[in-house]
Parts: structure tokens; C-alpha cells; sequence
């Protein structure tokens, strides 16, 4: 049974929330301030955290980047801010889906399975890709990216899209193609946040976030993997 973590600090939206996610057969655990959150985490290793932003002790966007540095968990973001920056913001520090309050209980639980889906080792299809005569490996297996023997902290979506663009090295994918391969469905407005992931993942092979070696921009379509397959 998958356990998640919700951070909020209005009861009455734990309430809800845990109505809903125990229907579907989730286990809940609560925590009411950032803190609390990430003493919980380490504590009870849940699948998932739903994280609300504005949280009474410290921001949510610090949480974000402390489970970040504890572990490679599924992180849903709640916020009453609207902004495209402010999602893209959330989305760099280490989230996998973001959510605008008010929001549907229905659609959240459904955002859950869906990043659950894609961060789950047992979902993962085929072999190892190795690319560069082995120094770059992606392990749907093991859910894990190695690049010179290392595993790389990949938040579950930026593993997602890099082991889309590693399924078909040289090709473009459309940061609207990319979405999809995230989130499995397309979320409108959502095909910026691309930019973001890309950023992080270059950051994290050692390129400059700008311009990567491994992930190339192509102009007016999206990204590819530039480098062959081994």
C-alpha cells in the first residue's frame, strides 16, 4: 500500500483529503507544519508527499528542497499563488505536479496514481539504455540514472523525461510530447515547465543549464538526446 504524507496546516483539509485517498485505498499520514513534515518523512518514508506552499513555520519551497535532499519522493505542490513563474518555480526546486487552490479532491487523487505510476520501479518496461560507450545509463529497472558509474538524484520527473528522450536518442519530442510522457496526460499551460526539468537535468549531468552536450534544444520543436546509443 502506497503511504501519503499531507502537509497542510488546516485540518479540515486533511479531512478531505484523507476521505478521498483512503476510498482509493491509500494509507494518510499528517503533518500540520514543515517541520513536522520532514521529521515524518524521514520517519515513515511515505510514497508520496502532498505539499501544501504556505505552510506557518517555514515556506513550503524549503520542505520541497529538504525532502529533495532526503530522497527521490513523488511531491505534489498545493498553492493559492496563479502565476506561471511561481509553478515553474515550484517545478525547479524539485516538484513533480502542481496544483492551484481551490482545487478538485477528485483530480488531486488522480494527479497522485498518476505520478505514483511513473515513479514505481515495478512500472518501468525494458533494458538498460547505455549511451557514450556506457558513461551516461538509464535503468528503467532500478529506476535510476547513472552517469561515470555515479546515480545521479533525479526528482521522478525529470527521470521520466529524460528516459522518454533516451528512448529515441537524436530524435526532437515536443515539450508538449514531453508533458505527456510526465504526467501521462497534457495539462494545459503546462508545456514551460519542460524548460524547467531541462534545466535541472543539465544542472545535474554537469552542463551548463543553458546549453547542454547530452540534452540538445532544438529550435522551435523542443529537445533531443544528442548523443548515441552504445
Amino acid at each position: 500500500m502506497h503511504r501519503i504524507l499531507i502537509v497542510d496546516d488546516e485540518r479540515s483539509v486533511h479531512d478531505v483529503l484523507r476521505a478521498y485517498l483512503e476510498h482509493n485505498g491509500f494509507e494518510v499520514v499528517s503533518a500540520f507544519s514543515g517541520r513536522e513534515a520532514i521529521s515524518l518523512a524521514q520517519q515513515r518514508d511515505p510514497s508520496l508527499v502532498v505539499l501544501d506552499l504556505g505552510l506557518p513555520d517555514i515556506p513550503g519551497e524549503e520542505v520541497c528542497a529538504a525532502l529533495r535532499r532526503n530522497g527521490d519522493v513523488g511531491i505534489i505542490m498545493l498553492t493559492a499563488r496563479t502565476t506561471e513563474d511561481e509553478r515553474v518555480m515550484g517545478l525547479e526546486i524539485g516538484a513533480d505536479d502542481f496544483m492551484h487552490k481551490p482545487y478538485s479532491p477528485r483530480e488531486l487523487v488522480s494527479r497522485v496514481k498518476a505520478v505514483l505510476r511513473r515513479t514505481s520501479p515495478a512500472g518501468a518496461g525494458g533494458g538498460q539504455m547505455t549511451f557514450e560507450n556506457g558513461r551516461l545509463v538509464i535503468d528503467p529497472v532500478r529506476h535510476e540514472v547513472r552517469l561515470d558509474g555515479v546515480a545521479l538524484p533525479l526528482t521522478p520527473a525529470e527521470y521520466k523525461l529524460l528516459a522518454a528522450l533516451g528512448s529515441h536518442p537524436g530524435a526532437a519530442f515536443s515539450r508538449l510530447q514531453l508533458v505527456e510522457h510526465i504526467t501521462g496526460d497534457h495539462y494545459a499551460g503546462y508545456e514551460r515547465t519542460i524548460d524547467a526539468h531541462v534545466k535541472n537535468l543539465r544542472r545535474k549531468l554537469g552542463e551548463n543549464p543553458s546549453s547542454g552536450e547530452w540534452i540538445e534544444t532544438v529550435r522551435g520543436v523542443g529537445y533531443r538526446l544528442g548523443v548515441p546509443k552504445k
